[in-house]
């Protein structure tokens, strides 16, 4: 029986982002895996507009930090000012202290800002003068990225990539939700009218849940099969890491956990797979994204054990 907390998540966003059924599954499987969700697309399809969904929904705390040239890293971690009545330097937190952040147009930042995220979303905490300072849970990253063609873009380095669980494209919405989104309420509108579906807490129990599923032998086998086909293509210049592997079978017990499943089946894998793997693989030779037509022939050639 599908998990209820889950269904009732997505019922109520696919209300507001219209025609992105399996997007916003995408979504709320990272979310559910504890995991930070990395969109890139053009502008305006959604991609913010679906943060602050699933914020709203789940009652998290939410801050939007708009990423600019000029955006230093204290303006994200925070930053210690002097008090005059202590004479002490006291921290003052900065917006990454929340539980749902939106790090828009990450890639217009510069490589030092951009790796102030790695802290926290890797260990949950940042160090700031030499202290230590947890962060929220959960604690969910969502960045979202305009196309490396455009001006004014600064690539993320793969150690930044790699902290992202999963890359999903919104793309442009069909006819029939297109014609829907230009007839109806401003989305902001709706969204403000929206109260939470489920809880923190409710959250916080999904993601523990997920983390108990089964995951038979065989298939740890074919994960690892994976991750080897990767590493010995010809085509891709260096092969997905046991991060990589582990994170996509996090994605795959949240994925099996929003079906209600208390276990992990081949197919969970092979629908995660891609979103787990297109931002962390790059062509030998000139470095461009791996396309998903060679990502779908390498899972052909990996028999499911």
């Amino acid at each position: 029986m599908p998990n209820h907390h889950a269904i009732r998540l997505l019922e109520a966003a696919s209300q507001l982002i219209l025609g992105k059924e399996r997007e916003l599954r995408l979504a709320v499987a990272c979310l559910v895996a504890r995991g930070h969700l990395l969109i890139e697309d053009v502008p305006g399809v959604g991609k913010t507009t679906l943060a602050h969904t699933l914020a709203r929904l789940t009652g998290l705390q939410f801050q939007r930090i708009q990423f600019t040239s000029d955006l230093l890293p204290a303006d994200i971690v925070g930053v210690s000012v002097f008090d005059r009545e202590t004479s002490a330097f006291r921290f003052h937190p900065g917006p990454v202290f929340s539980q749902l952040i939106l790090a828009d147009e990450i890639n217009r930042a510069t490589p030092k800002t951009q790796s102030a995220l790695l802290e926290a979303m890797e260990e949950r905490q940042v160090t700031a003068d030499g202290r230590t300072f947890p962060l929220h849970d959960p604690f969910f990253v969502i960045a979202t990225q305009n196309p490396a063609n455009q001006i004014g873009t600064f690539p993320l380095p793969e150690s930044q990539l790699d902290r992202f669980l999963l890359r999903i494209r919104l793309g442009y919405p069909d006819a029939l939700a297109e014609r829907a989104l230009l007839m109806g309420a401003d989305r902001r509108e709706l969204l403000e009218a929206r109260p939470p579906v489920i809880t923190p807490a409710d959250l916080l129990d999904m993601q523990r849940t997920a983390q108990r599923l089964h995951v038979a032998d065989p298939l740890i086998d074919y994960v690892q099969a994976l991750l080897s086909a990767t590493r010995h293509h010809p085509e891709i210049e260096t092969g997905l890491s046991p991060r990589a592997g582990l994170g996509l079978l996090s994605a795959a017990r949240a994925w099996a956990l929003i079906d209600g499943r208390d276990h992990v089946i081949p197919e969970d894998v092979q629908t995660l797979f891609p979103h787990v793997a297109a931002h962390r693989l790059h062509l030998a030779g000139d470095g461009r994204p791996v396309p998903a037509a060679t990502l779908a022939s390498l899972m052909q050639s990996v028999p499911v054990r």
